[in-house]
């Protein structure tokens, strides 16, 4: 049930009590002080205001969440770039996007990003990462643990910087 207030009602509310139309913005009511008192507020200062930490590079990572199953990052893509370049110069004969998910355990996964095929023949894995800095450590386990799991070789790969010759660093994760 709801109650419905006439225009008399409404009018006779106590003086700074508003009434929005429906469907408007709230708007945000001055700060009240004690009547006859100006109402201009303190200043803060400076060394009172909480400032918040900058966030980890993990942080500023995870911020924009994970992408949808099968779309590759910006990383990713580089990557793919290259591995085609591979597969045209002969060293790769095939290679797919997160193409199979490895159990590791009960409820313990590990999707590699690539499945590459080289051209003797064998399967690796690799695994893109944007930085060294960013391979958490459950992400070290879990493709140590599958290295040791599977017939597969286990590759970890990081782009390299531009000013530093540009190019990829591609990682054996076990021997």
């Amino acid at each position: 049930m709801s109650l419905r207030m006439s225009e008399a009602d409404i009018n006779a509310l106590p003086p700074g009590y508003k009434v929005r139309e429906m469907g408007a913005p709230a708007r945000k009511s001055p700060p009240r002080g004690k009547a006859g008192q100006d109402e201009t507020p303190a200043a803060v200062p400076p060394s009172a205001t909480v400032s918040k930490p900058k966030p980890t590079s993990i942080e500023r990572m995870q911020a924009k969440g994970r992408l949808a199953k099968g779309v590759m990052n910006e990383t990713e893509q580089r990557y793919a770039t290259y591995l085609d370049q591979l597969r045209l110069a002969g060293d790769v004969l095939w290679w797919k996007f997160e193409p199979v998910k490895l159990l590791l355990a009960p409820q313990t996964t590990l999707t590699p990003d690539f499945m590459v095929m080289l051209a003797d023949g064998a399967l690796e894995m690799h695994d893109v990462k944007g930085a060294k800095a960013i391979y958490t450590d459950d992400a070290k386990v879990k493709m140590k643990l599958a290295a040791d799991t599977y017939p597969f070789v286990f590759r970890v790969v990081y782009p390299v910087k531009k000013g530093d010759g540009g190019g990829w660093d591609i990682e054996l994760v076990r021997e």
